[in-house]
């Protein structure tokens, strides 16, 4: 389980997540995640909303910076 927090404004450095996890917001803001390479691969503000838990396989390299006004906190529970 992770609780994790994300400040406007902040970066999270290039990162992996190899399980499958369903991932609770808590609190939402805009963000953009990109891949290794600097690619932008989602951009939540050109993307149709998502509910408050969502469920992904795995998320191959990323970083994401939170282009919000307020933080992102999230509580995910991988699956092993």
């Amino acid at each position: 389980m992770l609780d994790t927090r994300i400040p406007a404004g902040d970066v999270v450095p290039v990162h992996t997540h190899r399980r499958p996890a369903v991932y609770y917001t808590i609190q939402a803001s805009d963000f953009i995640r990109r891949d290794q390479d600097g690619n932008v691969t989602f951009d939540s503000r050109k993307a149709p909303p998502r509910g408050t838990a969502n469920f992904f396989e795995f998320l191959p390299p990323h970083s994401v910076e939170n282009v919000g006004e307020v933080e992102i906190h999230l509580i995910s529970v991988e699956l092993k």
